[in-house]
């Protein structure tokens, strides 16, 4: 569910925000999901829009549209983790090849309780696109491995059940 709620934040916002300004869009759609949202929860993704002035390399001002959008956010106990580990760092996730300018419009949105599950969050660098990718390391507890871990593994004999793959079973 979790991944299912990111994946269509950012398939929405790529299909329909340019109607109404990505701001506004991503306000409207957070604010349509709230009761989904708690702290094992993350927004991931493209949204279109620098949240903060130190996101943007020519120093634009903050629309009133992307201050609306940091209220919700305020609002609903969301934070965007790139920034909140890194408050001073000026390093960018997109360029914009047409104004010349980098941004980071691709954020990583928790809730502010789930703070303390990560270890560290960066921007990697991609050759192949304008967006750089974004990486978020979880802490991870001690696990003790053995019959009582928590480790999943896919016991394969159930592949050899008659019904799956059958005509209209399906997971969900």
């Amino acid at each position: 569910m979790n991944f299912l709620i990111s994946y269509l934040i950012s398939w929405l916002t790529h299909s329909f925000f340019s109607r109404m300004g990505a701001a506004n869009y991503i306000s409207q759609l957070l604010i349509r999901i709230k009761r989904h949202i708690d702290n094992n929860i993350l927004i991931v993704g493209d949204i279109n829009t620098p949240l903060l002035t130190i996101d943007r390399s020519s120093k634009q001002k903050i629309s009133k549209e992307t201050r609306g959008l940091n209220d919700i956010l305020d609002q609903m106990d969301l934070i965007d983790i790139y920034r909140t580990l890194h408050p001073r760092t000026t390093e960018y996730s997109f360029f914009s090849n047409s104004h010349g300018t980098f941004s980071r419009i691709n954020h990583i949105l928790g809730h502010k309780t789930g703070l303390n599950q990560y270890r560290k969050t960066e921007i990697i660098p991609c050759i192949f696109s304008d967006h750089s990718a974004l990486k978020l390391e979880f802490k991870q507890k001690k696990k003790k491995f053995g019959r009582n871990s928590n480790t999943w593994k896919l016991r394969t004999i159930l592949l050899k059940n008659d019904w799956v793959g059958a005509p209209g079973w399906h997971s969900g």
